[in-house]
């Protein structure tokens, strides 16, 4: 039986690792950042049901961990691909992490040490980290990751690391993968709202993603899941969201609908009116897409709680001497609506992976004008392209939420299972 290349160990490329491990095949996950888990892992709570995000992702990372037919390759990128179906070989290029990873055991005694403060990708910008690192506590592998572009070589990680699993020098490393398929789930990034200027993000300090403010929402991110002006730490009386950010905008060549952006806003509209009963929370949009089970009524349960929704889209959000100033017509009833909020929230689109692009012409797949990955047929075989063996999942192929996310896998794994039968 043949091994299998899963490129992407988000939730997609974990459940696709387990489904195959689970038939007895192996499998290589591949994942660029140190630790697997992708976007899940960032998010507070998921809907329709706002269950714990990591109480449903960490224990499949867990099994992912100790499953003995799964290969985890972290901080490792796909450079070439060669062969056909049942016989391709994959090259991969792992960076440098600067840890003996046969040492260290994940304790943190080197982070808590380490003086250097810098940004955090992890939590969007909202929270700092050190120049030593773990992205986020659940992180697996349990392993720390020193960043040599802003460590200063002080030494005291050195003296604090017992295992002394911290190392002053490291290499980049190749190495090949023989595979009888490849399941691409490179996943997604998020827009770019510098974009739409008129929105004032990075501008104004209380204009926030819908990303920043999931992590702001987290218990365990930066804020302790505190919602906060950035400005001045006080908790906001008015909180806006603003729809459709880099959605459905032709202007930008962002056609499509996110498909999740509405329902998340849903979410976190409801959580401020749990945690924050006396804020007012009011929703602009153009359409409220409630497409999936239990959506609707997701959506009559915030309009229960007491969140406004006006549907419009605000032309700018302006500085004012008491703050931000938004006006945005009612297109329901040609009302021109003046609010004043104290944090606003930009409910940023899905957009393609930045890797993607790159990798599917490695591995000789279309993408679409878009920008996400091309099926061989939309309809029927979703997860297939023109290339035999190799398949897509999750949000490298269109903007979609975790459940559909988790549906694509199972489709590809078995597709991939076939052709590792087969050899």
């Amino acid at each position: 039986m043949g091994d299998v290349v899963i490129i992407g160990a988000g939730v997609t490329g974990i459940q696709a690792a387990l489904d195959l491990a689970n038939h007895g095949v192996k499998v290589h996950l591949i994942e660029r950042e140190p630790s697997i888990g992708g976007h899940m892992a960032q998010l507070d709570k998921t809907f329709p049901t706002n269950d714990c995000s990591m109480c449903i992702l960490s224990p499949k990372m867990a099994e992912v961990a100790v499953h003995p037919l799964i290969a985890i390759h972290t901080c490792t990128e796909v450079t070439h691909v060669t062969g056909d179906a049942g016989n391709f070989t994959v090259t991969c290029l792992k960076h440098p992490r600067f840890i003996d990873e046969e040492l260290c055991n994940g304790c943190g005694d080197c982070v808590e040490i380490c003086p250097v403060e810098v940004y955090n990708r992890f939590d969007a910008g909202v929270g700092v980290r050190k120049a030593i690192y773990k992205p986020h506590q659940q992180v697996i592998p349990d392993l720390v990751i020193k960043d040599p572009d802003h460590c200063i070589e002080c030494g005291l990680c050195y003296d604090a690391c017992g295992p002394e699993a911290i190392k002053k020098e490291d290499e980049e490393k190749q190495f090949d993968i023989r595979a009888a398929g490849i399941i691409l789930a490179s996943g997604y990034s998020v827009f770019d709202p510098s974009q739409k200027p008129q929105f004032r993000h990075l501008d104004l300090p209380d204009v926030v993603t819908s990303l920043e403010f999931e992590r702001m929402m987290n218990a365990s991110g930066p804020t302790g899941g505190r919602v906060k002006r950035l400005s001045d730490g006080g908790t906001p009386r008015h909180v806006v969201f603003i729809q459709c950010v880099g959605s459905r905008d032709t202007a930008l060549g962002c056609t499509g609908c996110s498909t999740v952006c509405c329902m998340a806003a849903l979410k976190n509209a409801m959580l401020i009116r749990e945690k924050y009963p006396d804020t007012e929370v009011t929703i602009c949009y153009m359409d409220i897409r409630a497409y999936g089970k239990g959506y609707e009524e997701y959506y009559q349960r915030a309009i229960d709680a007491g969140i406004r929704f006006i549907r419009g889209m605000p032309a700018e959000i302006l500085e004012t001497g008491n703050g931000m100033e938004i006006r945005v017509e009612n297109t329901e009833n040609s009302e021109m609506v003046v609010l004043f909020p104290d944090l606003v929230i930009l409910s940023v689109g899905l957009r393609p992976n930045v890797s993607t692009a790159a990798i599917a012409k490695e591995l000789g797949i279309p993408v679409e004008d878009s920008g996400f990955l091309k099926s061989e047929n939309d309809a029927v075989r979703i997860v297939e392209t023109i290339k035999p063996g190799i398949y897509i999942a999750g949000t490298a192929v269109s903007p979609r939420d975790i459940p559909d996310c988790v549906s694509l896998a199972g489709a590809a794994a078995m597709k991939a299972f076939i052709d590792a039968t087969r050899t």
